[in-house]
């Protein structure tokens, strides 16, 4: 009997986190952190509320406490993330880049429309960019900690469209001027529609086509009102997890390293996630019940048009596509009305 206590004893403490080892007794540090737009986000519910909020209190001994938020919660929008970071109104937020590249415009280049064909290459460049963007944004007082990709962002179309070249005199919902600029080199015509509105926009036909994420436009039912998927990546939807900087800085050193081990921890399997959901929302969009876990599975599946055949479409040299430009995209006038996922999903963009 005592041998097996022994033996449990020694278990325990070969088990007790690492975290715990690497913070020594002090004074309790408190977090307010305003993440994801919506709470039954997978992100966070599946990330942010079990590694933050539930996990870290736990490593540390309760030293480190995270009040955990989502932006309804506290009466957030993306707009306003980085200021109230700035303000040290909270200690953490997170909010998709191009929300917030108003304040620090480098921050468009982590997630360049048609830069990144798969999630890894989308992965590398937010690394090797974020040294780079956090010299800029440490002008205003902020930190960039963590990154994420939602999903892979794709075109939901209410007609047959063979390839990307085929975008001639076609409306497409982009949200940001680098998106924007993507849709008008295969010869589209970018607009502005607000998440909410864009499944009344494609039922009446004021747009042609929208972008956003494989199970953003499942989760928001405009698999009812279109009919084919182009399966290109046109975005991945990045987002980041932003701290105030002097709030950051007067940490005591253990404290930062456990909170950047987490931070590092929420990157890998927010990356992960943002893989797997990739793939769902594709697997329920063509109806392939044995890959549809999430999102909902159709039974009268969208038509695919194939990444290699937008590819080739956008390929430099084609003569089908004309170079990339600036220029200001229309706002339609949309009725108002919500889709029928409920509240405006910003973080599908």
């Amino acid at each position: 009997m005592k041998s097996t206590l022994a033996a449990a004893a020694v278990a325990a403490v070969l088990a007790t986190p690492a975290l715990a080892q690497d913070l020594p007794p002090g004074p309790k540090v408190r977090i307010l952190a305003v993440t994801q737009v919506l709470t039954n986000l997978p992100q966070y519910t599946k990330v942010d509320q079990p590694v933050l909020r539930d996990e870290l209190p736990k490593k540390t001994n309760g030293r480190i406490e995270v009040q955990l938020f989502s932006w309804p919660e506290r009466n957030v929008n993306g707009p306003e993330v980085l200021r109230l970071v700035r303000s040290g109104q909270v200690d953490v937020s997170s909010a998709p880049l191009g929300m917030v590249a108003g304040d620090a415009p480098l921050l468009d280049g982590m997630d360049l429309a048609g830069l990144a064909p798969d999630i890894k290459t989308a992965r590398r460049i937010a690394d090797a960019l974020t040294p780079h963007v956090n010299k800029d944004l440490e002008r205003i007082g902020i930190r960039m900690v963590a990154t994420l990709a939602f999903s892979k962002q794709v075109m939901f179309c209410r007609k047959a469209v063979p390839s990307l070249t085929d975008l001639q005199g076609m409306k497409v919902r982009a949200a940001g001027p680098s998106l924007g600029d993507l849709v008008k080199s295969f010869n589209g015509q970018p607009v502005s529609v607000n998440f909410g509105e864009v499944y009344t926009a494609l039922e009446r036909g004021t747009i042609d086509c929208a972008v956003t994420g494989t199970g953003g436009g499942n989760s928001a039912k405009w698999t009812e009102v279109t009919t084919h998927l182009v399966n290109y990546p046109m975005q991945w939807a990045v987002a980041g997890y932003y701290v105030n900087l002097a709030w950051w800085n007067k940490l005591d050193a253990p404290v930062r390293g456990v909170l950047e081990k987490t931070f590092q921890e929420i990157t890998d399997k927010q990356w992960a996630l943002g893989e797997e959901i990739t793939e769902d929302g594709l697997a329920c969009n063509f109806a392939n019940a044995s890959g549809c876990k999430i999102h909902t599975l159709l039974k009268k599946p969208l038509t695919e048009v194939k990444a290699g055949d937008a590819a080739s479409a956008a390929a430099p040299g084609t003569g089908s596509s004309r170079p990339l430009r600036s220029a200001s995209r229309p706002r339609l006038a949309i009725p108002t009305r919500k889709s029928p996922s409920g509240s405006a999903n910003i973080a599908e963009t």
